[in-house]
Order: structure tokens, then sequence, then C-alpha cells
């Protein structure tokens, strides 16, 4: 047995059967045995970072890594941007990297590269295997680590000698450490926290936005009037019908400061006191009051519904029922507004959709107006690396298994960084419905000029419109494969949509806003 087929293997024992795959010629042995070992799914990406980008999406909704194949350091480098993007969702990948033959690194060939060194900036664990005997080993403790709490990005870099040497054997699948719960002390801490003080905020992150982790918390908040708020940028939000109507922290600095002014009292679980994404002349980049006291309940890597349990029981909260949303909202008609196209979406979107939410400056007030949508899930972009949409809407419909229509809320000018996506979708012929929203322009960036006290002149202006020539995207998803049509008013968004989910096929409406 050779090193490639050893690797393949041990990731199926290891319960890794989905490959997200661009591979080269120096992984050509691992696509060998991939060929002739039963049990992977492969899945093409036309570009490195639709690989990443569709390997998080796929454990957000899956709950286990998948593999990328990704050819040398520069292919690894093609996909770091949403490798950063699934650090941040605390996603867990295994990456396996082709790269240059032990033997023949010391003669510098083209495609030599600090391959580890560009691994580990958006990796928790980076390892070269040096021979076929150890590459088994190695898979195991990459996958390992990928499914270490709450999920974690792992980096095999595999020398093309020891893919294809023989005398490597598989390894079996180690154990993951079980998360942990809060502890006694600091749960005791916690509920006096929310007994005697005032002005409490629980912000909410990671898997504690999820089903009966947001029950708990809403439970917990209740008792004693704390209220809640989850992270700007989530992975994955249970939201709609039986959820909480959980709003975020807001994404602009002077709303976030706003929003969090009146708070003394922050307890956090699974998430971090917010920050500004940038830094502003004169303006506070901790978006929380300075006289704010901080309290961390849970951590990223601990059990956030076992936590709020522990919470509740310890503060003897009574059951309480979840806020009503009140009925379903109807589709909009008119002009596209941001309210109207979430209204929109909320009143045609099937029971169990997915959100996959790269709308970015158009979007930012989405959540109030789908809280009473059938249940669903929200997916967000998380580490602010634009071009996550595409890819994470076809990973997620993966990790689904194909069976939950995904909803792909796509700004133009981030969609064009991972357009080649909609090809794969059409390929693996994937429910997915992207809504282009076409304004032509980097909208957020007219926004962030003006924030550092500027005006946009001619070359500013031509540096942020995409308008000189016009992005077609009905052309351009035609040419992928993909059915699409353009809308101008919210009554064709609402046909062309309801048209979409009722078939199991990738299709694109081109908004245009």
């Amino acid at each position: 047995m050779n090193g490639a087929e050893s690797l393949v293997h041990t990731l199926l024992k290891s319960d890794v059967d989905v490959c997200f795959a661009n591979p080269g010629t120096s992984e050509m042995h691992f696509v060998a045995a991939l060929d002739r070992i039963p049990g992977m799914r492969c899945v093409l990406g036309l570009q490195e970072n639709i690989v990443t980008g569709m390997a998080d999406g796929y454990f957000r909704m899956a709950g286990k890594p998948a593999a990328t194949l990704l050819h040398c350091g520069p292919g690894l480098a093609n996909g770091l941007a949403n490798l950063h993007n699934a650090r941040r969702a605390r996603s867990g990948v295994v990456n396996v990297v082709g790269d240059q033959a032990t033997y023949h690194r010391q003669h510098d060939a083209p495609l030599t590269a600090d391959t580890e060194g560009w691994a580990r900036g958006a990796s928790h664990w980076v390892r070269t295997s040096m021979s076929a005997a150890q590459v088994g080993a190695d898979a195991a403790v990459a996958v390992q680590a990928a499914r270490t709490a709450p999920g974690q990005v792992a980096t095999l870099v595999l020398p093309a000698d020891t893919a294809w040497n023989e005398g490597a054997v598989p390894a079996e699948a180690l154990p993951v450490p079980t998360p942990s719960v809060a502890d006694p002390l600091v749960v005791r801490s916690i509920a006096r926290v929310l007994r005697e003080k005032k002005n409490v905020l629980i912000l909410l992150g990671g898997a504690a936005l999820r089903g009966e982790a947001q029950a708990l918390a809403w439970r917990a908040a209740s008792a004693h009037g704390a209220k809640l708020l989850s992270e700007v940028s989530n992975a994955r939000m249970t939201r709609g019908q039986g959820a909480y109507p959980l709003e975020r922290v807001p994404y602009p600095t002077d709303a976030a400061l706003q929003a969090m002014s009146w708070v003394e009292h922050l307890v956090l679980v699974n998430a971090r006191a917010p920050v500004g994404f940038f830094a502003y002349p004169e303006k506070r980049g901790l978006h929380y009051p300075e006289n704010c006291e901080i309290h961390v309940l849970s951590r990223f890597e601990q059990d956030a519904e076992a936590s709020l349990r522990a919470l509740v029981e310890e503060l003897g909260a009574p059951a309480v029922a979840m806020p009503d949303p009140g009925p379903r909202p109807e589709a909009a008609r008119g002009a596209p507004t941001p309210e109207g196209l979430a209204r929109t979406v909320a009143a045609l979107m099937p029971e169990g959709a997915i959100i996959a939410d790269e709308s970015v400056s158009f979007g930012r007030g989405f959540f109030k107006e789908t809280f009473a949508a059938p249940a669903h899930d929200w997916l967000q972009l998380t580490g602010g690396a634009i071009g996550c949409g595409m890819p994470l809407a076809t990973g997620a419909a993966i990790g689904a298994g194909g069976k939950r229509r995904v909803i792909n809320l796509q700004a133009d000018g981030s969609g064009m960084y991972t357009l080649q996506a909609l090809w794969t979708q059409a390929r693996e012929k994937l429910p997915v419905t992207t809504i282009v929203l076409a304004n032509r322009k980097y909208q957020i960036l007219l926004g962030e000029y003006q924030n550092v006290g500027a005006n946009p002149g001619p070359t500013a202006m031509g540096m942020l419109d995409l308008g000189n020539p016009t992005l077609d995207w009905v052309k351009l998803a035609n040419g992928m494969g993909v059915e699409a049509a353009q809308a101008t008013s919210l009554e064709q968004v609402a046909d062309l949509l309801a048209q979409s989910c009722a078939q199991q096929a990738p299709f694109l409406i081109e908004l245009v806003i």
C-alpha cells in the first residue's frame, strides 16, 4: 500500500467521507487512490478558494470535517481567504496539500514554496509527512485536530514521494476530547451577576446560537431581566418560528456603541466581547462601555448548552415560552428595499431552509424582518474575507445532504470573487437559489470611505464602481450551467424564488437594486 492509499483509508476510518478538490501534478497519486478506493465523495471546485469555502459550509451543516485537496503552496495560498473565514467560524477542515518530493525541494523548482509557513496563519494544526509510513498516523492526528471542539483547521502537507512510496499502513480513528462544561464556581458567579446586578447583557456565539441552547439562554435571561444579543458574525444560527428573535451587535461602530451603551455587565457564552472590524480616528475600538465588566460563562471550546443548563438550574429559572414573532410575513411588492426583500424571502422560503448570507451592507436589517419566517438556519460571513457566500452555500447544500433548500443572499462585488462555485452547484445538481444584490458598486466601501472623513472623487469612485462595464449575472450564471433570470421588482423576485424552490437544481436571480 502506498502513502496516498493509506491516507484515503485513514480518512474514511475517521469518518471523513467528502473531499473538496482542485488537484494538480503533485496530488495525482492521491487522486488515483480516491479512484481505486470506494467511499469518498469527491467534489471539484474550479479554484481553491471555492474548495476551502465549500469545506467551511459543509462543516457548519454536517457537524464533521471534510477534506480539501489543494495543489502545493500556491494552491493553498489561493484558498487562504476562505480558510481564514473557516477558522473564524471555528469550522473543522482537513486540508491535504501536495508538495514537492522531499528530495526535490533542494532544487528550488518553480512551485517550491513555504507551504507550512503559509498554512500556519489560517490553521490550528500543521504537519508535513516525511515518509509514506508516517502518512496514515499523521492523517489520523489531523482529523482528531479538526474534530476537536468547536472545530479546527488542520493542514497536512504531503510531499509527492510520501504519496507514491510503498510500505504505508492506514491508521485507526483517534478519540476526540469531549467538550467541558463551565466550572460550577463560574456558574454560581454568573448566577450572582444575573440576580444582583443591573443592565446585564448575555452575548451568545458559536454553539450557544443553536436551538436548545437559545431556549436555555432566554430562560436564564428572563428570570432576572437580562437581555440577549448575538455576535455580529455567526457561523450558524437557529432562527425563525420556535427560535428566540435574536438581534446581533450592529456592524457599524457608531451603531454598535449606541446599542451597547447601557451595558454594565456583559456575560459571554461561547462568544467574545465585541470589537470593531476596523479602527477609526477618535472612535473607541471596543464596542462596549469602559465601565462594563466582562464575565465568561463558557469559552469557545466548551459545551454551551450544558453550561447554560447548569446556569438555569443554579438560578432555579422557571420554564418560559419563546417570544411570539407574529405571523409569517407576506411577500412585499414594489421596488426592491432591504426590508421588502427580507419579508419576501421569509414569506417564500421552505421549512428548514438554509440562508447563506453575504449580503454585506444591503442585508444589515434582514434579521428583524425574518423573525417570523419558517424555522431555518442562517450562516454568515465570519472572518470578513469576502468571497465566501457562493462556496459556503455550495458546501452547506452538500453538508445538508442535498435535502434542504439553500438561499444565498449575495452581494455582487463579493460574488465576483468566487462565482465559479455556480459551476459546482450545476455539476452536483444542488438545491441552491442565489439572489445577487446587483447595486453595481462596492457600497460598503463607499460608507467606509466616508467613515474616515473623506468624500469620494472621480479617482476613488472609479475604484468603487462596478458599472463600467455592467456585470451581466444572467449570462455569467448561464455560462456556468445555472438557469438564471433578472428581477427589478419584489413581485418578480417572489415569482422566481417560488419557482426555484420547487425544483432540485440551482437557480440565480439577479436583483437590480
